[in-house]
């Protein structure tokens, strides 16, 4: 499984929440199986995303178009935002 890592600051978690529910990228339709929505506690202006993929490809193509949107329709509201793919090669329970 590879994994997207997602992590930046947000202006307005209310309108950045909006626009990730409208999924501008169509994250189904991008080979994403899975995802989650983390804040860290005690900041609210922090958002971190994992986005899951199949593939390796399909995860690049999405940090693509990631970097567009944080170029375009999301560059008001997201600060110094980045994005990391992940493979993972080792998961167990304790």
């Amino acid at each position: 499984m590879f994994t997207l890592h997602i992590e930046h600051t947000v202006t307005d978690y209310d309108a950045w929440k909006r626009m990730f529910d409208a999924d501008p990228l169509d994250r189904k339709g991008s080979g994403v199986s899975g995802y989650r929505v983390m804040r860290p506690t005690g900041d609210t202006a922090a958002v971190m995303v994992e986005l899951d993929f199949g593939s390796r490809e399909a995860g690049e193509r999405m940090s693509v178009a990631l970097a567009e949107l944080w170029k375009g329709p999301a560059a008001e509201m997201t600060i110094n935002p980045r994005a990391t793919l992940t493979e993972t090669v080792e998961s167990g329970t304790p």
